[in-house]
């Protein structure tokens, strides 16, 4: 029997860090959505380290549902990964109703109508005080972080003038328009960032 669970290396070498990130800010019991799940890597070292959380992973490609629930075999608070398009869900109505969302490494490998579509789903489904955190890399006032930064936005926009790395108070404005109050901003190893929201009353 073949195995459908696929490895991204990066997910191995951030998921400490993002799991004492997550600690500090996401509540102790209910659901986290996870959008853009990709391997399921991340899910599944979640779930096992906060079991008194229920996580529902999902992903709009089909190898990538496969694979995210190969890796949640044998872990009973994750869910059957969603088919979930960020772009695709103007009115929300495939979102489940959560209690935090998490994205990692997705608006800037995918066109910012994705970005916005993850903010107006994210702003309907949540709770006053819920968190949305995004965890990748950004640009502060139009400036990039680091060479490297700059040398993978620019490999990204040869791939796809859609992708890039995004202005961090661009993100904010889309995220206060859906309903989120101002930023918290966490530095993260390899020059990336979280980034929590919080949806206002």
């Amino acid at each position: 029997m073949s195995d459908a669970r696929r490895f991204a290396p990066a997910a191995l070498r951030n998921r400490e860090p993002l799991l004492e990130v997550l600690c500090r800010h996401l509540p102790a019991t209910g659901l986290v959505l996870e959008v853009a799940s990709g391997t399921g890597e991340h899910v599944a070292h979640f779930a096992a380290a906060l079991p008194g959380l229920a996580f529902q992973p999902s992903d709009p490609q089909p190898e990538a549902r496969a694979s995210i629930d190969a890796w949640a075999a044998g872990l009973a608070n994750i869910r059957p990964a969603l088919a979930l398009d960020a772009t695709g869900s103007a009115e929300g109505m495939d979102w489940p109703a959560a209690d935090a969302v998490l994205c990692s490494n997705m608006i800037h490998i995918a066109p910012w109508a994705a970005t916005l579509g993850l903010l107006r789903g994210a702003g309907r489904i949540l709770p006053p005080g819920g968190p949305l955190l995004l965890y990748g890399p950004y640009k502060r006032e139009g400036v990039h972080t680091a060479p490297s930064n700059a040398a993978f936005d620019a490999d990204l926009r040869a791939r796809d003038p859609a992708w890039g790395i995004r202005d961090l108070e661009a993100v904010a404005e889309a995220a206060a328009a859906a309903g989120f109050g101002r930023p918290a901003v966490e530095p993260m190893p390899a020059n990336n960032l979280v980034v929590v929201f919080r949806r206002l009353a």
